[in-house]
């Protein structure tokens, strides 16, 4: 119910923006966002440990306090996580539970994602067909964890041209197994991402489904099933 409308991904100047998340369980532990305030774009993703209601309580959290923290025009990056984790930390810890998430959050403007936050390896696979990762390790720490992370938390800047996607996603794609217990991988995403590149944002996001459901084939699915794909106009 949380998530971002077509019609709202459209409204994002310069970009195309096209997201998916699939629950294992009925309330999924998985979180994005596009959020615009003011001139101001920004862009979540995020994983709960666990999945089912409790997950998914804290994804709410999470997606509330970063809607409230835009809305009020917090612009500082280490700040901004920093309330999130102490909003979460203090939620988790009455509601006596050992749930945390990795969370990372992008601001974009005149062609530049800024990137801050701790999740999984952010993948940018350029116009011309070159790739690049981003290890988000030591832009962030886990939510609701401990009550203040500021010290951990910094940011990186990347620059986008015409032509240019990125792809945000959760463990749930990289490690769905096939009914050999063969994980999926980071590698495979990129590969089918590498050779969609010049289609739509949209169709790229469908391209990379398509190709995870027919690694899974029969296995159950046992996490949630997250990717946003960003590409600059």
């Amino acid at each position: 119910m949380l998530l971002p409308m077509e019609q709202e991904l459209s409204q994002v100047e310069g970009l195309e923006i096209a997201g998916f998340m699939e629950p294992a369980d009925e309330v999924g532990g998985d979180y994005y966002d596009v959020l615009q305030h003011n001139g101001r774009v920004k862009i979540g993703i995020g994983d709960v440990t666990g999945h089912g209601l409790e997950s998914g309580v804290l994804m709410i959290m999470a997606q509330t306090a970063i809607r409230t923290l835009l809305t009020n025009n917090e612009v500082d990056p280490v700040n901004f996580l920093n309330v999130v984790n102490q909003t979460l930390f203090d939620n988790v810890t009455r509601m006596n539970s050992e749930k945390n998430m990795t969370l990372a959050l992008l601001d974009y403007q005149d062609n530049i994602l800024r990137l801050s936050g701790q999740h999984e390896e952010v993948i940018i696979v350029r116009a011309d067909g070159g790739v690049e990762q981003i290890d988000t390790m030591n832009l962030g720490f886990p939510i609701a964890l401990e009550p203040d992370i500021a010290d951990f938390v910094s940011s990186t800047d990347i620059e986008l041209h015409s032509g240019d996607v990125v792809v945000l996603y959760t463990d749930g794609i990289t490690e769905a197994f096939d009914i050999d217990r063969k994980q999926y991988g980071l590698e495979r995403l990129i590969e089918v991402v590498c050779e969609c590149r010049e289609e739509s944002a949209e169709a790229i996001k469908e391209a990379a489904i398509a190709d995870l459901r027919r690694h899974i084939g029969k296995q159950k699915v046992y996490d949630d099933i997250t990717i946003v794909v960003i590409k600059q106009k």
